[in-house]
């Protein structure tokens, strides 16, 4: 299936002076730790279709979200191994630890109890549970990546945490220790033919899932606004390399739940520009939810010094066998945008 859908590649060629930077949530996170990568070995369906849409778009650099992290990196590089495989090398990736699935070894989610999935700085069933990944074609300058994941979010400047009754929700001990990040915030470095550029990447909560304290809702605003802070030099040195956004906000800035005013604020940041990625249908939803229905969720926001040549939503036509692979892959749309320097 994937050599078939290797011709398909085409029309979708990028000249050397251009670079194509993408997001995808590949939903591969998996129900324990080694899971991920023994689906990836044994050529599980959802694996090979990631594989086939990713092939298909052939983006230079690819923010990657909900892929498990392990210690050793050996899902990534299964995975890396079987892109090489199928026409997609990407000689270069990174990927830290995460925040989901790390034990604070408090009540963090205010049940009660500790050590569970919401007791961790970011849900997740174990260690790593749908973390981050970067894979380039281009060398990542590893000793300059700046990783933000372990930000306290009550030091972020206007950070508003939950309270009830007027009290710290769940508790003033836990607002203390809790990161912001539920999975992590990373500027990645890449020496690309156009320049550097650094991949700006996270995964942002859902503002969801939570009761009246809005935790979730509260938490998705500052994640989100980490990045105008950055941007603005509210959070350290102003940003010197052209830059790429690229990840999942979980949050639409016309519908749904959520402070809709953080995504909108960021979308109008002076520092960057919007393509406004659309499928062939013209849609720019990039995600369908059974329970949501379609909404704009995940983002690749260009520095406004790069030029954007072309940009869009990965989602074939109906009868294209791609488009069964983008069905099976994700709920989630691969979303990319061609970019060079004026």
């Amino acid at each position: 299936m994937i050599r078939a859908l290797v011709l398909c590649l085409l029309p979708f060629a990028v000249h050397a002076d251009v670079i194509r930077v993408a997001t995808f949530n590949t939903e591969l996170s998996r129900k324990g730790p080694g899971l991920l990568l023994r689906d990836v070995q044994r050529n599980d369906p959802q694996v090979q279709a990631v594989v086939a849409v990713l092939v298909a778009m052939q983006p230079d650099i690819v923010a990657l979200q909900g892929i498990d992290w392990d210690m050793d990196g050996l899902a990534l590089t299964a995975l890396s191994r079987k892109l090489r495989e199928s026409g997609l090398d990407f000689p270069y990736h990174f990927a830290a630890q995460p925040n989901s699935g790390l034990d604070s070894g408090l009540d963090l989610d205010g049940d009660g109890r500790t050590q569970g999935p919401g007791d961790s700085h970011g849900w997740g069933l174990f260690t790593g549970h749908g973390g981050l990944a970067v894979l380039s074609k281009h060398e990542i300058l590893r000793s300059e990546i700046q990783d933000y994941s372990k930000v306290l979010w009550r030091d972020l400047p206007g950070a508003e945490l939950p309270t009830v009754d007027g009290e710290p929700f769940p508790s003033d001990q836990a607002q203390a220790a809790q990161r912001l990040s539920s999975t992590g915030h990373w500027v990645v470095p890449v020496a690309t033919p156009i320049g550097h550029i650094s991949l700006m990447t996270f995964h942002a909560s859902p503002p969801v899932f939570d009761g009246p304290e809005d935790r979730n809702g509260l938490r998705n605003r500052d994640e989100i606004r980490l990045w105008s802070l950055l941007m603005d030099g509210d959070l350290g040195p102003v940003l010197t390399n052209r830059f790429v956004i690229a990840g999942d906000a979980n949050l639409d800035p016309d519908q749904g739940d959520g402070r809709r005013h953080a995504i909108r604020s960021l979308l109008a940041n002076p520092h960057l520009q919007d393509p406004q990625q659309k499928d062939a249908t013209g849609a720019l939803a990039t995600v369908d939810w059974k329970a949501a229905g379609k909404m704009r969720v995940d983002y690749v926001l260009p520095s406004a010094d790069l030029k954007v040549v072309d940009a869009g939503v990965f989602w074939p036509a109906p009868n294209s066998d791609l488009r069964d692979a983008a069905q099976s892959a994700s709920r989630h749309r691969l979303v990319w945008v061609d970019v060079a320097v004026p």
